[in-house]
């Protein structure tokens, strides 16, 4: 029989892990813990001996105190350490919550992502934190953002409807980068705009002019039903996982289409990573899904003799 006694305990228990967790979800697992997840693909779109090793970096959201200019620098230097072939952001850079002491002004944070190094370069696409923090942007209904052109500033090619043709040893594949689908805001609708996006995948695809296999970059995963088998990778981030992660459920990221695209790998008509990023958007708790480099390694690495 359950006393006075014992339900006072056990109230008394929940209630101290309940300030436990709390504290640990806001100030160590966003804040302190770092980790690098892998992936080993060899999608059908994609040659079996063409071995390509890509790091992705979404959803920094530069912000002090929980984001801060030496917190990026880390993750370039662990980014670095994984001597990607190329290097990719997901979008997001800018700060998604309120609750912090000072807003990074776009041109530092560039300048320390400048610091990234890949023998193919690096790669951007925006967010849509990007698009929605821009007044300007919002007001006229037409980029480029504050954050394009800070890393573009920086060195850093950004991708927006467009796709570059790459090669590694002198093999070729292309990079696309998507527009952001939520880049303006509901209250930001424009003359003639149905949609709240500045994306738009055939115009994107468009510019894939030969057989070549593509990667896709698309800071929202919610796309990835529509993207064609042409595609043998998308890589998303924005869902951070859902922030709380509780036994492989993200209860914060809704279902679209049918598909909870939360986190993780899956599979399509294309290969589809969600990034669980790095940075917290609306509150700065993370529980089960530390802060997350994702590297992507695609075909299979030459036998050794």
């Amino acid at each position: 029989m359950i006393t006075r006694r014992h339900l006072i305990r056990s109230i008394g228990g929940l209630s101290a892990l309940g300030v436990s967790t709390a504290a640990y979800g806001v100030g160590v697992e966003p804040v302190l813990r770092l980790r690098v997840t892998r992936y080993h693909l060899t999608p059908r779109q994609w040659p079996a001996n063409l071995p390509l090793k890509i790091a992705a970096i979404a959803d920094i959201h530069a912000c002090d105190p929980w984001m801060s200019l030496e917190r990026i620098e880390e993750i370039v230097a662990r980014a670095n350490a994984l001597n990607a072939d190329l290097v990719v952001l997901l979008g997001d850079y800018v700060a998604g919550l309120h609750q912090v002491s000072r807003f990074i002004p776009a041109s530092e944070w560039a300048s320390v992502l400048a610091g990234l190094k890949a023998p193919l370069g690096v790669h951007a696409v925006m967010g849509n934190h990007d698009y929605w923090e821009d007044r300007t942007v919002q007001q006229t209904g037409r980029g480029p953002t504050i954050a394009h052109r800070a890393l573009e500033a920086a060195g850093i090619p950004v991708y927006e409807n467009d796709a570059v043709r790459l090669a590694k040893d002198g093999r070729p594949f292309w990079l696309a980068g998507l527009g952001d689908q939520l880049a303006y805001l509901p209250a930001r609708r424009f003359r003639g705009m149905v949609r709240y996006g500045a994306d738009d995948l055939t115009a994107t695809l468009a510019r894939v002019t030969d057989d070549a296999p593509v990667i896709l970059l698309a800071h929202e995963p919610n796309i990835a039903p529509r993207v064609p088998a042409r595609v043998a990778l998308q890589l998303s981030g924005h869902t951070h996982g859902g922030q709380i992660r509780l036994l492989g459920w993200s209860p914060a990221v809704s279902r679209h289409q049918g598909l909870r695209l939360a986190y993780g790998h899956f599979r399509l008509k294309c290969d589809v990573i969600v990034s669980g990023g790095l940075g917290c958007s609306i509150m700065p708790v993370r529980v089960g899904v530390p802060p997350e480099i994702v590297e992507v390694t695609l075909g299979r690495a030459p036998a050794v003799a």
